[in-house]
């Protein structure tokens, strides 16, 4: 979708929102949550991602959930069921010690690509291409 056509973020602007596949960081925002928070469940999770996402572009709930059960299996969270509140189980997760590692790989994989963006951008803003 063209800047200045977009049904979520208004006319003019240029978004993510219709960039074709553009990878959304599902799983490092999630790792900085649980690390932020401690724990969370899902919703919680959910209900905080505009405040942590690194695009405009809406993350799905299935999306996070299947983020969630590959980061429990690869072992860098784990999950509890909470019975003890009112309402109905839920699962309450945490970040482990090879969560916060992989966080921090994250963080290293992200920084080298914002370093690349930024020659990116650099190049697109250079007349003739730069090259």
């Amino acid at each position: 979708m063209a800047k200045g056509f977009c049904l979520k973020h208004g006319a003019g602007q240029a978004c993510t929102c219709a960039m074709g596949n553009l990878y959304r960081f599902i799983e490092p925002v999630l790792l900085l949550m649980l690390r932020d928070k401690g724990q969370s469940y899902g919703y919680e999770l959910s209900e905080n991602l505009d405040h942590y996402a690194l695009t405009d572009a809406q993350i799905e709930r299935a999306a996070l959930y299947r983020t969630l059960r590959m980061l429990e299996v690869n072992g860098h969270v784990t999950s509890t069921w909470e019975t003890e509140a009112a309402g109905p189980a839920r699962r309450v997760y945490s970040l482990t010690p090879s969560g916060h590692e992989h966080l921090r790989e994250w963080s290293e994989v992200m920084g080298r690509l914002a370093k690349s963006m930024e020659a990116f951008t650099a190049r697109v803003a250079t007349p003739g291409g730069g090259a």
